[in-house]
């Protein structure tokens, strides 16, 4: 979501980019065992898998901040997931701040991949930040993957593929466009929403990003959120789920927050979870990939929401600038809305 931002300013040869090595686990860190998708709930060593946790962003406008500091308090919190946003220029160096091909995002990324396994802790790695198609350029949240969206997939898939800490992100908040350009691509005409410019752009969709991870060998998990910045899922409920032959599956993503269309029958105001998501939630396994505060205890009605369905959570965001801020600093003093938070997330662990 465009609102959730602060504005916040942001040679290994690029051989090495294009030729990333894999991320293997060696037998004296073992973390949590893969997740694998069956009917509507995630497994693992067949047992079902319940999932909550928190977004870590800002590797998405920089290099990252506090991340192992971060990682640390999060788990303290009682977190077995962190959403990790990520900004496919910066895995290829395409942006001013480190001149060295993306060596350095790629191996922030990667150390904290391990570090998370080695705490039994599941990653999320979420493409948040696209270009529209045109490297080095309108690096920022955008309706639709892009062309580019592709390179960056066959090489963090190729990455990790088959690390069972790991799961994809295909790309955040979808919106926009209809449900067959969501899954088979097409044309995208997007106005910014910052300036007066207009963007004309092919995205591959999100049935070919997740047809170019199995193409790496990676079986791991995919997320895929649905429409309308990832909260509608009627999409998927009916047509327009994704086709996975190759892997262990895929797990949908709904984005949930207060500013979010109110609808009233009679006396009831609601957002309608029940027509938006659930449909969706009965077939596959579903995700609260980002959701916030707002007034009358919100944050606390989607988690019991969540938990009363057994959807995984993953609560926006573990920064104290990138807003709504489940922390107010960085000794990880948590906000009103981290409260809630801290407290689901401890009950959730004791059980």
């Amino acid at each position: 979501m465009d609102w959730k931002y602060s504005r916040i300013p942001g040679l290994l040869m690029a051989l090495l980019c294009c030729f990333s090595p894999r991320v293997v686990q060696s037998a004296d860190e073992a973390g949590p065992p893969m997740l694998k998708v069956e009917r509507n709930r995630l497994i693992a060593s067949g047992q079902p898998v319940h999932l909550h946790g928190v977004n870590m962003p800002s590797m998405e406008w920089g290099q990252g901040e506090n991340l192992s500091e971060s990682l640390n308090a999060a788990t303290e919190w009682g977190a077995n997931i962190i959403r990790l946003p990520l900004s496919q220029d910066r895995w290829f160096g395409h942006t001013p701040e480190k001149l060295d091909g993306g060596a350095h995002y790629q191996a922030s990324v990667k150390e904290f991949v391990q570090s998370a396994s080695a705490k039994k802790c599941y990653v999320i790695l979420d493409l948040h930040w696209s270009d529209t198609g045109v490297w080095g350029q309108h690096v920022s949240q955008h309706d639709m993957p892009d062309d580019n969206s592709v390179a960056f997939w066959k090489a963090v898939a190729g990455a990790f593929a088959n690390q069972p800490a790991v799961l994809f992100d295909l790309y955040n908040e979808p919106h926009d466009v209809t449900w067959d350009v969501w899954r088979n691509g097409g044309k995208v005409m997007e106005e910014s929403k910052r300036t007066p410019e207009k963007f004309e752009y092919d995205t591959p969709g999100m049935q070919k990003l997740l047809e170019v991870c199995r193409e790496q060998g990676a079986r791991n998990v995919v997320v895929a959120g649905g429409l309308d910045w990832a909260y509608d899922l009627t999409g998927v409920a009916s047509n327009d789920a994704l086709a996975d032959t190759k892997g262990n599956g895929v797990i949908y993503a709904t984005h949930m927050y207060p500013m979010k269309t109110w609808y009233t029958n009679g006396t009831v105001r609601s957002q309608e979870w029940d027509r938006l998501i659930m449909p969706a939630a009965r077939k596959y396994p579903v995700i609260v990939g980002e959701f916030g505060n707002g007034e009358d205890n919100y944050a606390g009605k989607v988690i019991e929401f969540a938990q009363q369905n057994d959807l995984a959570w993953v609560a926006w965001c573990f920064h104290p600038r990138a807003r709504p801020c489940l922390i107010s600093n960085w000794e990880y003093t948590p906000t009103a809305f981290g409260v809630i938070v801290k407290d689901a997330l401890h009950k959730a662990d004791a059980k």
